[in-house]
């Protein structure tokens, strides 16, 4: 080197693949050879999937298998001297050592071919992008490459952001024709103020609200209509008056609510809630926020689908706001994309609530539009297929940025991966 020259660089650059397609693109761009950017995409990223009560015969034969293939994992001490009965395991492994992993444990004792199962539906769903379709009773939700954007119409005199704003039945129908032209894909409509400490109606106060707007608006609009109730009866009226979707923020934890989802052939909103709006905010102590989130909605999703209740038909809520602290509706929403391991499409509402205004210092819940748009971009990036909000328009226009950013890519997460199946 001549002196004065300054040194040839090799320009090191931590690549920020957000997904598998992103970081196949940049393999493909060292001109390697096209069978070989599939094997090496693969090997890519590492997917930490955490297990829950794995037995302690199973946990170390589950580590065994694991290292064998090129993984890990990490349960707990008391494992190596049978001083726990189960444990957590976080496993580590990339896409292609799980799919040498899976069959290797359907061979195993000890329920280990029931987890290589459910580790292999985790899987799958968190990566799926690909184009689905939620039934509703009357209308159909197409989910693609873009996230929906789910418009909400109050009619109530309470809500915490527009109560009273659209009691009267001509402003309700003039907000939701105005909500479609901004671009919403659905109108959600409610009839009683969950907000926390909330009033309770009655079921029959609930539809004498909500009846004369659902009526008129099954026959003005195309989108598919969801209707915000907790009561069974009122969701049955509403799908008949032409509802398609019930969303309920108990989470389906009513069995006659299962039956009425089930017999009308509506689709659903499973929302975490614990306890009712009154109550919900006495107890937001969680050990474990993230993991009992989950599991709620796991178990829920379960009893819905054993009482009837398609598969299909089924959207998953983390329910930010409702029993959760501001700084837990924060976390929940940061590591919104875990909830995608159930299978189901996620549905995020963080429209205007309290802890956006506690995350911005904005106290009126209408000047929390920019913390809205900023919540419902990152809950699109996190794998949200829907996004519930009173700001159609400008919530639209952001999720169209996200849009045109995802589209550069030139196929969707996990296509590198589309050939290889866990018997492969």
């Amino acid at each position: 080197m001549t002196e004065g020259t300054p040194p040839r660089r090799f320009h090191a650059r931590v690549l920020a693949a957000a997904s598998l397609a992103e970081l196949a693109r940049e393999i493909e761009a060292t001109a390697s050879d096209p069978e070989g950017v599939g094997i090496m995409t693969r090997k890519g990223r590492i997917y930490p999937v955490r297990l829950e009560d794995v037995s302690l015969k199973a946990a170390p034969i589950l580590k065994q298998e694991l290292l064998s293939v090129g993984g890990d994992a990490a349960h707990a001490r008391g494992v190596a001297d049978h001083s726990v009965a189960t444990s957590p395991v976080v496993a580590l492994a990339t896409w292609g050592q799980y799919q040498r992993l899976l069959p290797k444990l359907r061979r195993q004792p000890f329920r280990l071919t029931d987890l290589a199962d459910e580790l292999d539906r985790a899987l799958r769903g968190y990566v799926a992008h690909g184009p689905r379709t939620v039934r509703g009773a009357h209308r159909a939700l197409a989910l693609d490459d873009r996230p929906r954007v789910m418009g909400v119409l109050n009619v109530t005199p309470d809500s915490f952001s527009d109560g009273g704003e659209f009691l009267e039945p001509a402003a309700a129908l003039a907000r939701a024709r105005a909500m479609v032209a901004e671009g919403a894909d659905v109108i959600d409509v409610g009839g009683e103020s969950t907000r926390p400490g909330a009033t309770p109606v009655s079921p029959d106060a609930e539809w004498r609200r909500l009846a004369p707007v659902l009526e008129r608006l099954a026959g003005e609009v195309a989108v598919p209509i969801s209707v915000d109730t907790r009561h069974p009866e009122v969701a049955d009226r509403a799908v008949a008056a032409g509802a398609d979707v019930v969303n309920d923020v108990e989470g389906l934890r009513s069995e006659p609510m299962r039956r009425v989802v089930a017999r009308s052939g509506a689709a659903a909103v499973v929302m975490h809630l614990r306890g009712d709006p009154r109550t919900m905010q006495a107890d937001t102590g969680y050990a474990d926020l993230r993991g009992e989130v989950f599991r709620a909605l796991a178990d829920a999703t379960d009893r819905a689908v054993a009482d009837g209740v398609g598969p299909d038909r089924l959207l998953v809520d983390p329910g930010l706001g409702f029993g959760k602290s501001p700084a837990q509706s924060l976390e929940l929403l940061w590591h919104l994309d875990e909830l995608r391991s159930l299978g189901y499409p996620v549905l995020v509402g963080a429209s205007r609530k309290s802890f956006l205004g506690w995350a911005t210092d904005a106290a009126d819940p209408k000047d929390r539009l920019e913390a809205g748009l900023a919540a419902a971009v990152l809950a699109a990036e996190r794998g949200a297929a829907i996004v519930r909000t009173h700001d159609v328009r400008a919530t639209v226009r952001a999720l169209a940025l996200v849009s045109k950013a995802r589209a550069l890519g030139d196929r969707p997460d996990g296509a590198a991966l589309a050939s290889d199946t866990p018997d492969g």
